[in-house]
């Protein structure tokens, strides 16, 4: 008995898919299914957001999105929605996702349903765009693999994160305890 073929997924078909709470994304034709996150996964996100929405107050060429994003580089197979993005304000002023190239900063925080996507087949596309920083979060075991375009390995930071952006003069400095303290 033969397989089925499986669905060489584009991003337009992604984008036709339901709103059943689930995200949907595609990196070069596979689809990646989530289901809506546990409730420490978005408490962390929003850690995260809150110290990098006070350091950008300084830098207003950026701007930084939470989830749910858009971003395909203009690729008809591929369309992904990190945690957080940090893009050059000029090409939000477009106003239009597919014009989103050049991110500086994206952030993924795991989950038990996210944690292959994100450290292979999302960080791979990460690092083939060339994107200059991407977080893996790790919120259970504490800590943050940091990744970066030309790495076969991350640099895993258990005490505190650093962080500098183009163009930056002081870097962010994150503290991976305050990250993940108690609720």
């Amino acid at each position: 008995m033969g397989m089925a073929a499986p669905i060489y997924y584009t991003s337009d078909m992604v984008r036709a898919l339901p709103d059943d709470g689930n995200r949907y994304e595609t990196v070069h034709g596979e689809l990646l299914v989530t289901p809506a996150p546990r409730m420490w996964h978005q408490i962390v996100v929003d850690r995260l957001h809150d110290e990098l929405k006070a350091y950008l107050l300084g830098h207003p060429e950026w701007y930084l999105f939470a989830a749910v994003a858009d971003v395909s580089w203009g690729a008809p197979d591929v369309l992904v929605q990190p945690d957080l993005c940090l893009v050059p304000i000029a090409e939000v002023r477009t106003l239009d996702w597919t014009r989103l190239r050049r991110l500086e900063l994206v952030v993924e925080v795991l989950s038990p349903t996210t944690a292959r996507a994100d450290r292979f087949t999302k960080r791979r596309l990460y690092q083939e765009m060339r994107i200059p920083a991407y977080w893996v979060v790790e919120p259970d075991e504490h800590f943050v693999e940091v990744w970066t375009p030309e790495v076969a390995l991350p640099r895993v930071e258990r005490e505190r994160v650093q962080w500098l952006p183009t163009g930056a003069v002081a870097p962010l400095v994150l503290s991976v305890a305050e990250l993940f303290r108690p609720v």
